[in-house]
């Protein structure tokens, strides 16, 4: 007696589930034009007025970074992906195999590179405004051009570190920063986008810039 051949069971497919919100978006990318902005505008008297503004945005991104790492979306809080030594340490490894495990969010080599960086920006720019404020060449300007140059470096290793991930992972990370999506099940997905939140952040930060060049400074 034949036995009917039972349907094929659906396969789980990923689809692209939105992770990144858009304050931690918008947040990333004007740290980057910020950053490199002052690192190339430092040594032109003439930009210094430019070079201390974008000095100040940064800092103000750095402590909204750090609001929404407490208050943000599931995926942009630092206790959901700020891991310890042994986590990064074992996550390093199995990307130097060729076989590291995937994360949603940040994994622990990000993370450790996003924690660095926001602690080097937040270095940098407490050191560029006691360097405008001193008005001379002393420790503060030294020590601001050190930091400076240590932070380029962790960036450029932060870049490495994503286009190794991209590849390993067949997913495209910086496209995910500007989307917010990456590959993931519908039960990974963040709810909100919060652009209202993104929206404010941007206000103030036109704001800002609307009271620098009105006072002249």
């Amino acid at each position: 007696m034949a036995i009917a051949a039972l349907p094929d069971q659906p396969k789980e497919t990923k689809g692209r589930v939105l992770v990144w919100d858009a304050p931690v978006r918008v947040t990333h990318w004007a740290m980057v034009i910020c950053f490199f902005g002052a690192y190339l505008t430092a040594e032109e008297d003439k930009l210094r007025s430019l070079h201390v503004a974008l000095g100040y945005t940064l800092a103000i991104l750095v402590a909204f970074r750090l609001f929404w790492g407490v208050i943000g979306t599931r995926y942009s809080l630092f206790k959901n992906f700020v891991r310890g030594p042994r986590a990064v340490g074992r996550y390093v490894r199995t990307l130097l195999a060729g076989r590291p495990k995937h994360y949603v969010g940040h994994n622990p080599a990000g993370a450790l590179a996003i924690v660095t960086l926001l602690g080097m920006a937040a270095l940098v720019t407490a050191s560029g405004w006691m360097t405008y404020r001193q008005g001379d060449g002393g420790w503060a300007e030294e020590f601001h051009e050190l930091v400076a140059n240590l932070m380029l470096v962790v960036v450029g290793v932060h870049v490495i570190g994503v286009l190794t991930g991209s590849w390993l992972h067949h997913e495209n990370l910086i496209g995910a920063m500007i989307s917010g999506r990456k590959p993931g099940n519908p039960a990974d997905s963040i709810e909100r986008a919060m652009w209202l939140v993104a929206a404010i952040l941007c206000g103030i930060l036109v704001e800002f810039w609307w009271l620098l060049w009105t006072s002249g400074s």
